[in-house]
């Protein structure tokens, strides 16, 4: 079914295709959940976990920037989601970049996007929450993490970009699961990111006294680039981040976020070319995803839950994730090439997978191959 609805979303510019999908999912929410419920459910003791003091049906979660204005939390649950991210939000409206800025690589099966973190803004988003899941987040009809990003506006910078993360955290952290920081977009006049180690401890500093000060225990979590500088430079890098995280008392990192290169893509490269900047996602994200999965891992020694996202379009792909040191992973570009229906047989092909090696639960396999 869903292959026929695909050439059909395909012949469509890939954001107006996202919208109508949205859309669509929109509708089942507003009229009758109750009809996505029967061919979406699945559900298996085996999947459960508690993850940050968050009931986790099962370990499959939908990944930032799929429902960037947090308007479908419901329908998440629905198609059988064990959590979502929704985001990235920022504390000031941005309407991104001028269109055409999402492109497909079928031959690759991936994604190019240069939305530039197009969303409605925390305050709006904030308002929009409290009445889904009510101004603590009791009322969320599953686990939802919140994905922050700082405004696009390469002006901003410094401390200025400090507090701008600091209003978002402050409308919408209560209403969190757990907080994401995107930390990895460089959207400066400088072309910094908050991957700098001078820039993330400015940053952590501020959010951990943030959430003091607010009385919250909300997790925070990093979520970072891929691996595309030389091994031995990235590897210093991350141990850098970790180490900052560490010392503030991070809860997890998500690993990866889009890539700004290129490498090993099928693609035609005047189509690239004529493509331009972006983030690419989608399988071939897969290997590095997994490589910077393995090395958080164990870095941090698996203390703290990590998320893996990136690539992930099958139960095979999301078992091996798991077994690199996942505690959960995260799907966006699978869906857009697999449909609704991969969370489903995603979940299923665990339970079969845990079955087929002799493990009782999903627990048991995390960082088994790290």
């Amino acid at each position: 079914m869903y292959a026929y609805v695909r050439r059909l979303l395909f012949g469509l510019d890939p954001e107006r295709a996202h919208h109508l999908g949205l859309g669509a999912a929109r509708l089942a929410q507003a009229v009758s959940p109750a009809l996505v419920d029967p061919l979406f459910e699945y559900e298996h003791a085996r999947l459960r976990q508690t993850v940050w003091g968050l009931d986790l049906p099962n370990p499959v979660g939908l990944a930032a920037g799929f429902d960037k204005n947090a308007r479908l939390i419901p329908f998440w649950k629905h198609l059988g989601f064990g959590f979502a991210e929704v985001g990235s939000i920022s504390a000031r409206r941005a309407k991104g970049n001028p269109r055409p800025r999402a492109f497909r690589l079928p031959e690759d099966r991936a994604l190019i996007n240069r939305m530039g973190l197009n969303n409605d803004g925390a305050e709006r988003i904030a308002r929009r929450l409290r009445k889904v899941v009510g101004a603590n987040g009791a009322k969320s009809p599953l686990p939802l993490g919140i994905n922050l990003a700082k405004t696009h506006d390469p002006a901003i910078m410094g401390e200025a970009a400090v507090d701008d993360f600091r209003q978002s955290f402050r409308l919408l952290a209560p209403m969190a699961g757990y907080i994401a920081l995107n930390i990895s977009c460089p959207n400066t006049a400088e072309g910094k990111t908050f991957e700098d180690p001078d820039a993330l401890e400015a940053l952590l500093t501020a959010l951990f006294a943030e959430r003091k000060a607010m009385g919250l225990l909300v997790p925070i979590l990093l979520k970072l680039s891929p691996p595309e500088t030389e091994k031995v430079v990235y590897d210093s890098r991350v141990e850098e981040i970790v180490a900052i995280g560490r010392a503030h008392g991070v809860h997890g990192y998500i690993a990866t976020n889009t890539a700004s290169d290129r490498q090993g893509l099928r693609t035609d490269a005047a189509r690239l070319r004529a493509i331009g900047p972006g983030g690419l996602s989608g399988a071939p994200l897969a290997p590095r995803a997994t490589r910077l999965l393995r090395y958080l891992y164990r870095l941090t020694e698996g203390r703290v839950p990590l998320i893996g996202v990136g690539g992930i379009a099958s139960a095979q792909d999301a078992y091996e994730r798991l077994r690199s040191g996942a505690t959960l992973v995260q799907l966006y570009t699978g869906l857009v090439y697999e449909g609704p229906g991969l969370v489903k047989r995603i979940k299923e092909g665990l339970v079969r997978l845990l079955e087929q090696d002799g493990y009782g639960a999903v627990r048991d396999i995390i960082g088994l191959d790290a």
